[in-house]
């Protein structure tokens, strides 16, 4: 039987004729992922993924901002792609580059913070994957905030970091500048392709019988535990979501992740009770070896079958962590038909998210010489009932998001402190 990855190649072959019609480019199992949940979503919402620069107002040059984002569009086919589904089949389709850079105020009383918010949960699928929003941080403020936000199917956490080095590079030349020529184009789009056509090579080997039974036999108890959102409850001017966050010191090779699953453990015990399977996912993976360094989404969401209850000693998470590490590159559809066809009800929504990064590798973003300082806004719309991230900088950074149409303040919160105080408290050791 046919892998899910063999099928979709084998789809996309269909559609992709070679004989002059219009460029279709294949998706990679983590972007399938994403227009799934796409798909599924009642309001039709995408992933996306901001990034926010505070600047001394009077910094940023709009149009300047706007035609360096439009060269790296032109150059990056990911950045001008549109996803779409042709019979079935999700691509992408490059168009002409078209980043608007969106410049918004602050009504009587609001922020930038507000404002933002209000800009991503209006965010529509149709248009740009990558968009810019400046907004000064109110009538008075002495800066003003630049919003980078791309939808999460054009941007995994190495392409943030390119893009941001390129972007400030690309306005540096000014508004003035040449764009690509046609040949850089043509090496970047044929770079891509070959770029996404190896690793779905990688997740076809991954989609292997041996890895569907060891994925089908790790989920089969897998269920998700939270409700169904009702955003019907929340009150009028509330903001979607909940967070809260410390900062703690950080060990010099950060926090060990068997640890930070152990943690996650504790914490959704607290949301869901003692004795469930909860499904936790986390990002991991990268390009195959051979792939150029093109920007794009190439990274896995991998689910970790958290059983809530007594926490098991962190040599056990570790043993179990690294024999699914073996088996990371399975694409997270075929990971779902496995754990269905063992007997699991899973559906594939996850009950949690972890993150984490090391800010110590992130380029600032530099505009006309002045370095922006990255900031976070909070209130955004979450995917799924919680998730936390862990930030690796000069001490360790731990926040927590919850969707409050399906998780109270009250039970969020003290979940949060229970995750904090098991990574404060040295973990059980085995034996």
């Amino acid at each position: 039987m046919l892998s899910i990855t063999s099928q979709y190649l084998a789809r996309y072959r269909r559609l992709d004729s070679g004989d002059g019609a219009p460029v279709l480019l294949p998706v990679t199992g983590a972007q399938r992922r994403f227009a799934l949940v796409r798909a599924m979503d009642p309001a039709g919402r995408p992933d996306l993924v901001p990034m926010f620069f505070a600047f001394p107002r009077g910094t940023v040059d709009p149009a300047r901002l706007a035609a360096a984002a439009n060269r790296l569009a032109a150059l990056h086919p990911v950045l001008r792609a549109r996803l779409t589904v042709l019979r079935g089949t999700p691509v992408l389709r490059p168009e002409e580059p078209q980043v608007p850079v969106t410049r918004m105020t602050c009504a009587s009383g609001e922020d930038a913070a507000t404002v933002l918010r209000r800009a991503l949960g209006d965010w529509t699928p149709q248009g740009s994957p990558l968009r810019l929003f400046l907004v000064q941080d109110g009538p008075q403020g002495a800066d003003e905030v630049l919003a980078v936000v791309l939808d999460h199917t054009a941007c995994d956490g190495r392409s943030l970091a390119r893009l941001v080095e390129e972007l400030g590079a690309a306005y540096e030349e000014g508004p003035g500048a040449a764009g690509p020529a046609p040949f850089e184009i043509a090496a970047e789009l044929a770079a891509y392709r070959d770029a996404v056509l190896l690793q779905l090579d990688a997740e076809e080997r991954a989609g292997a019988p041996a890895a569907m039974a060891y994925w089908g036999e790790r989920l089969r108890a897998v269920r998700e535990q939270a409700p169904a959102p009702r955003p019907e409850l929340l009150g009028a001017g509330t903001a979607p979501s909940g967070s809260a966050a410390l900062r703690m010191p950080a060990p010099s090779a950060g926090v060990p992740f068997p640890e930070l699953l152990n943690a996650c453990r504790t914490a959704a015990a607290a949301l869901f009770g003692a004795g469930q399977v909860v499904p936790l996912g986390y990002p991991w993976g990268g390009r195959p070896a051979a792939a150029a360094p093109v920007l794009g989404c190439f990274l896995n969401t991998v689910v970790f079958p958290t059983t809530t209850g007594d926490t098991p000693a962190a040599s056990a998470t570790a043993e179990a962590w690294w024999d699914d590490l073996d088996h990371a590159a399975t694409p997270f559809d075929a990971v779902v038909h496995a754990a269905r066809a063992a007997g699991s009800g899973w559906t594939g929504r996850l009950d949690g998210m972890l993150t984490v990064d090391d800010t110590r590798r992130h380029p600032p973003l530099r505009l006309g010489g002045v370095t922006g300082r990255e900031i976070h806004i909070d209130g955004r719309a979450v995917r799924g009932p919680f998730a936390v991230s862990v930030t690796q900088g000069p001490e360790l950074h731990l926040r927590m998001v919850w969707d409050r149409a399906i998780l109270p303040d009250h039970t969020a919160e003290s979940a949060f402190t229970a995750l904090a105080d098991a990574l404060r408290t040295p973990a059980p050791t085995a034996g």
